[in-house]
């Protein structure tokens, strides 16, 4: 087999895992999207590593060891990834990225209209404004 036809698999599932990360509001698919693009890269590995095999006289298939060790840390990555996006959503009660950029506790988001908790005003007054 040649090695284009891996390498331009791989450089597919990047693009499309890129895309899913760039373009995506909801944390668990940008976690996805992340675990594709490292899918991505094993497959480049140890696309190489066979590649570079059939030439050398020493085969130390150092790529495919190096797939192994990028898979385990993968896993641990996306099991604290998702163990974070679970407490985020318990907490704030979305996962939704756009939203989640006050990280700030206690501090909820101005509306559209400026009536947040520190516009000034305590709540009775506001009630009595708009009555």
């Amino acid at each position: 087999m040649h090695l284009a036809y891996p390498a331009v698999l791989s450089a597919l599932l990047f693009c499309t895992g890129l895309y899913g990360v760039l373009a995506r509001r909801n944390a668990i698919l940008v976690l996805m999207s992340v675990e594709l693009m490292l899918n991505a890269v094993n497959l480049n590995l140890v696309a190489f590593d066979v590649w570079l095999s059939k030439t050398a006289a020493d085969t130390l298939h150092s790529g495919q060891a190096l797939t192994l060790f990028t898979i385990a840390i993968a896993a641990a990555e996306i099991g604290i990834g998702l163990a974070i996006v679970l407490a985020v959503y318990r907490n704030r009660g979305t996962s939704d990225i756009d939203r989640l950029r006050d990280t700030a506790e206690g501090h909820e988001p101005d509306g559209p209209d400026g009536d947040g908790p520190d516009s000034g005003a305590p709540a009775a007054e506001k009630a009595e404004a708009t009555a």
